[in-house]
């Protein structure tokens, strides 16, 4: 459509009768997110909160049929990449967040870590450099204090607070692991995500909500019996990408279900249920 249609278009968003009103936001959504920038633009330029308010809900709306798109063809994709995997749920909060930035930021925090690592030393040894970086030199930690934040499963705000849950902290220090080729894998716990090292000589769990503290299998059987919880293989093996993605939109869930936003929720679950299908 020209400049001059779409004008016309978005002109009629607060007319009074609803017919015509719901048949022109029909008409934006079919015209698909590549219309964003021009209601974004819309919304600038108008004084009206009644059009602005409009402009928001169908932006959001392609927005957020552009995310369900991304979903579908990541759970779809060969590898399910956990980076672009959490950046797809990061746009659900940050819609113009790129990519390339949070590639990026990523990187600065793998080589942190790179120019501190030996190869030849023990996995335990490997371990605690990680550590040491990861929670001694950029100082990230458990963000207690706001446990059931959104922002805790939104991994470009965790990078820039230091501060997440266990499984945004394990999300980063997964894909630090992976690049420096070590065999360490996320593990699905109730109440709680951790690590696991885990390769023919030597098994054992790291937690990243407790400063990569080491533990092993036993500690697991204890920590299940504590919470009456019938041991199951899951518990102690490694979990895929889709399984990390899915547990972030549930406590995405939690996070919006405490502070009573149910349009969120919903929008949520319809994500999770994309994953589950």
């Amino acid at each position: 459509m020209t400049d001059s249609e779409l004008n016309a278009l978005v002109s009629l968003l607060d007319d009074t009768d609803q017919e015509v009103k719901s048949h022109v936001k029909n008409k934006i959504i079919s015209l698909g997110h590549s219309v964003i920038p021009f209601l974004e633009k819309k919304w600038e330029d108008s004084f009206n909160p009644e059009l602005q308010k409009e402009i928001e809900e169908l932006v959001h709306h392609l927005q957020f049929f552009l995310l369900k798109d991304r979903l579908r063809d990541w759970k779809n994709s060969p590898d399910q990449d956990l980076l672009t995997g959490l950046w797809i749920i990061n746009t659900y909060q940050y819609p113009d967040l790129e990519f390339e930035k949070l590639n990026a930021d990523m990187h600065q925090i793998y080589f942190e870590v790179w120019t501190a690592f030996k190869n030849d030393l023990l996995p335990f040894e490997q371990v605690r450099i990680i550590n040491g970086v990861l929670f001694g030199t950029l100082r990230f930690s458990a963000n207690t204090k706001n446990f059931h934040s959104p922002g805790n499963s939104m991994i470009s705000n965790v990078i820039e607070s230091r501060k997440g849950n266990p499984i945004s902290l394990c999300a980063i220090y997964l894909l630090v692991a992976k690049k420096l080729g070590l065999p360490i894998y996320g593990v699905n716990l109730p109440n709680l995500f951790v690590l696991t090292y885990k390769s023919k000589e030597t098994t054992f769990y790291i937690n990243a909500f407790n400063k990569g503290l080491i533990f092993g299998k036993n500690d697991i059987s204890n920590y299940l019996e504590h919470l009456q919880i019938e041991p199951k293989d899951v518990f102690f093996e490694p979990c895929t990408n889709l399984d990390i993605i899915a547990r972030m939109l549930r406590n995405l869930i939690g996070a919006f279900e405490k502070l009573g936003e149910v349009e969120k929720m919903d929008e949520v679950r319809e994500l999770l249920s994309i994953l589950e299908n």
